[in-house]
């Protein structure tokens, strides 16, 4: 799937610009299933810059979901270490790694995770909460962080009242409330129709490019991951490809070349009315 996305040679001397924010060495990561040991991770060494966006793929089995939670200080390497803007957390505990997990990373997933009886502003709110900040505070960021996603006039809508694109601005705004360094992105767009992902990745593109959020997408779609400024491909446990992207789309130009949710509903509609005047003819 990945071999179809183009790219450029020598990736890291072309990327480098900032600080190593994330740097993998040597990490292996095995699970214990019983009489069975599963290798997830063989060895990955990678570095990913203040100010990259990096797209991290391969095929199920692959190892990219395991990089992605060590990444996420969510669970640990088996063996080899991991620098977070400098500090090695691998060997941290539970709670050291909840306390840097708040601190420094914002998380969106392909299963939004909003609570259903609570509104956009709340639902963006609760990791202000664990992190302690004073009620005025919390409401005022998470006004700010759904402002940057386009959601302000929703703030007071609860998800059910949403559609599934707007789920996901939430939950972005949620990643973004504690102002993290790094973005984490597991298949944001994985549950959304093809308009709404590219209105997704410009949101993800402008933070990046704009604010300069350092993120890291996982995704198994070519096309979403020529979104990116780099790639990441993993098969086997080992990271097999690191490379630029050279023909990068550009979100905000690919949706001009996209119908409106009107304009592909009337499409959808003449499709059907067509559709069933050709089965009335045959009838």
């Amino acid at each position: 799937m990945a071999d179809q996305i183009t790219i450029a040679s020598e990736p890291k001397e072309a990327a480098a610009g900032g600080k190593p924010v994330i740097r993998l060495e040597n990490v292996f990561k095995t699970y214990d299933l019983g009489e069975i040991q599963v290798q997830a991770l063989r060895g990955v060494s990678v570095e990913v810059r203040a100010g990259e966006f990096v797209a991290v793929m391969g095929p199920s089995g692959s190892g990219k979901s395991t990089v992605m939670n060590i990444l996420g200080c969510l669970d640990r390497p088996t063996k080899g270490r991991y620098f977070l803007d400098g500090v090695d957390v691998s060997g941290m505990t539970k709670t050291e790694l909840a306390r840097i997990r708040n601190r420094k990373l914002g998380f969106v997933f392909q299963q939004f995770n909003l609570l259903s009886r609570t509104s956009a502003l709340e639902n963006v709110e609760l990791p202000t909460v664990y992190a302690g900040v004073s009620p005025e505070e919390r409401t005022r960021r998470a006004m700010e962080a759904l402002t940057r996603v386009g959601l302000a006039d929703r703030a007071g809508h609860h998800p059910s009242q949403l559609s599934g694109g707007q789920q996901q601005r939430v939950a972005i705004a949620r990643g973004l409330v504690n102002r993290p360094s790094i973005l984490l992105a597991d298949e944001p767009t994985g549950n959304l129709d093809s308009r709404t992902s590219v209105e997704i990745m410009d949101i993800l593109q402008t933070l990046n490019n704009e604010q300069g959020l350092t993120i890291v997408l996982v995704t198994h779609e070519p096309d979403i991951a020529l979104f990116a400024k780099r790639t990441l491909l993993f098969r086997d446990g080992k990271l097999k490809r690191d490379s630029l992207v050279e023909d990068r789309q550009v979100a905000h130009e690919v949706l001009k070349s996209l119908p409106t949710a009107e304009q592909q509903a009337a499409e959808d509609a003449e499709e059907e009315t067509q559709r069933l005047a050709k089965d009335d003819a045959t009838a």
